[in-house]
């Protein structure tokens, strides 16, 4: 599988993206769970159904463009990205305690912590997949090029604590489902998401900068817009949601409607 992506990554980024759409339409028209996953978020956001081409569209992309993005050399990646906000960042660098990098299921979520590690050091939380085959392909992806990775466990948070203690970059998904004991109920887009807590445990066991990061995906073949923006007071989890609403609404045609952001993990309290 890990031969397979780099070869992939040497097409053209347009022609993967073009594909990449095509495929989540397919799969909108093919897949009922999905259509009506998809289809639920956007009335409990109080968005129009309408919105379903381009939310299923942009998920193709994101899956179609991976290859390119995992597997180009940054710095062709690098010559992709439009950045607008830099001066968020030297501000929260400058610092020195470290950089909590929020991004939502929105947009180019994977550009954004490959394009940092351009500039510096940066450590993401993810959740380490079942299938062998695929974690060889993001072990492979997410530990090059001054981006290393932590899995979602003990070891993993303990990983983002020192990174931040040493000065350096952390980036996790806020409005990733988190296990039992992990989170709490709290609102999102008027309906209770189980929230992860993390976010305000990294800030207050290292008084990191908190900085939201989200990239834009523009036409088939142009790149990414990446918009950042310091999230002001402590990142409870009733901020965070609140900041990642308002991301989301700027952008409600690509994020991931489809992702299941309202179940309730195995062994989580009811929600009230």
């Amino acid at each position: 599988m890990l031969r397979s992506f780099q070869l992939l990554a040497r097409l053209p980024l347009a022609l993967l993206q073009t594909l990449g759409a095509a495929l989540g339409l397919l799969v909108y028209l093919l897949s009922p769970g999905y259509r009506r996953k998809l289809l639920r978020n956007l009335s409990i956001a109080g968005l129009p159904a309408s919105l379903r081409w381009s939310c299923a569209s942009h998920a193709g992309r994101m899956v179609g463009e991976l290859p390119w993005v995992w597997f180009r050399p940054r710095a062709s990646l690098a010559r992709r990205v439009r950045c607008d906000d830099l001066h968020v960042i030297e501000a929260a660098e400058r610092e020195g305690r470290g950089v909590l990098f929020m991004t939502p299921h929105l947009g180019a979520f994977e550009v954004t912590a490959r394009w940092y590690a351009t500039r510096a050091p940066i450590t993401v939380l993810f959740k380490p997949p079942k299938q062998p085959a695929l974690a060889r392909v993001l072990a492979a992806a997410r530990n090059a090029d001054g981006m290393n990775s932590a899995p979602t466990t003990l070891a993993g948070v303990r990983a983002l604590i020192r990174a931040l203690r040493r000065g350096e970059a952390v980036g996790l998904l806020p409005d990733q489902v988190p296990g039992d004991g992990e989170g709490r109920w709290v609102h999102f887009f008027g309906a209770p998401a189980w929230t992860m807590t993390l976010p305000l445990r990294l800030a207050q066991a290292s008084g990191a900068a908190v900085v939201l990061a989200v990239g834009e995906r523009l036409g088939a073949g142009q790149g990414w817009r990446l918009h950042l923006e310091r999230l002001g007071g402590t990142p409870t989890p009733e901020a965070v949601n609140a900041a990642m609403e308002r991301c989301i609404r700027r952008l409600p045609g690509q994020y991931l409607w489809a992702y299941n952001r309202y179940k309730r993990p195995a062994g989580a309290s009811a929600s009230a």
